[in-house]
């Protein structure tokens, strides 16, 4: 049995699909999760990382865990897999917490606990995600523009189905113990460049606004804590050379270079009508 946590959301979802269509068993967890968001035959339970009790139950007779970056918990929640005869962890964690360990101290302490556990581990450190052209979606759909700082700053974003395509390799196959993948897209893109991409799949202009980083922090301050928001723009706006490389990890494991933002639009662009 394999346990994915966060199996609603743009990474989760796609790796349920993805263990299901190899043959696994599967237990899908979210805060708020029915039947209805999973392939029929998983297993779901609605459960909160920021309560390690309420995961327990999800826990029963699991092999693997795909382990999300939530609730201020993660050695608790590694004792909880360790006691329920759970033998690896795959966490999905974040760049940041190699490249800006200060501002992403909340990855580094799970990847501290799960690289401390004993048990077989994996660390995926994704870069930006493709999905976060979604805050796009709806002025895109009544007004098509698309506002972003930075607009010719460019970061390999990466499709999220690519993340989920690399933590089912990683929980269902050997050679991954001890691992730590940085995952991204197969070229930086800039905002720009985004926006149009959208445009050519749409097949209608977008018309891309380019906002002051004052204007991004005060949007981003509405949803992402303050030092989160200032790392953020750090790495939109002078990202490290580290942060701006286009890595191996994804090709290396899965055998095929990594899907490209153009890609993911295309598949997506029915968000953005």
């Amino acid at each position: 049995m394999i346990v994915v946590t966060g199996a609603t959301g743009n990474v989760g979802r796609t790796l349920v699909r993805m263990l299901v269509e190899a043959g696994e068993r599967v237990t899908a967890v979210a805060r708020r999760i029915t039947e209805a968001d999973v392939p029929q035959g998983v297993r779901v339970v609605a459960a909160d990382l920021g309560d390690v009790e309420s995961l327990r139950p999800a826990l029963d007779g699991a092999e693997a865990v795909f382990l999300l970056v939530a609730g201020e918990d993660p050695q608790g929640i590694v004792a909880a897999a360790k006691s329920a005869g759970v033998r690896r962890l795959v966490l999905l964690s974040s760049q940041g917490a190699g490249t800006r360990p200060e501002v992403y101290a909340h990855a580094g302490r799970f990847e501290a606990a799960v690289r401390g556990s004993g048990l077989e581990w994996t660390v995926l450190r994704s870069g930006g995600m493709a999905s976060n052209a979604l805050a796009w979606a709806e002025p895109v759909r009544l007004q098509r523009t698309a506002a972003a700082p930075f607009g010719d700053v460019g970061l390999p974003f990466i499709d999220p189905d690519d993340v989920a395509a690399v933590g089912a390799a990683a929980l269902r196959e050997q050679g991954h113990d001890g691992a730590t993948y940085n995952l991204t897209g197969p070229a930086p893109v800039t905002p720009r460049e985004r926006a149009a991409a959208l445009a050519e799949v749409l097949g209608e202009p977008v018309r891309f606004v380019e906002q002051t980083r004052q204007e991004a922090h005060a949007q981003m301050a509405q949803f992402m804590p303050l030092p989160v928001v200032e790392g953020t723009l750090a790495i939109l706006g002078e990202p490290t050379p580290e942060e701006r490389r286009v890595s191996p990890d994804v090709e290396r494991t899965l055998g095929r270079p990594p899907h490209t933002f153009h890609e993911w639009a295309a598949r997506n662009a029915a968000a953005f009508r």
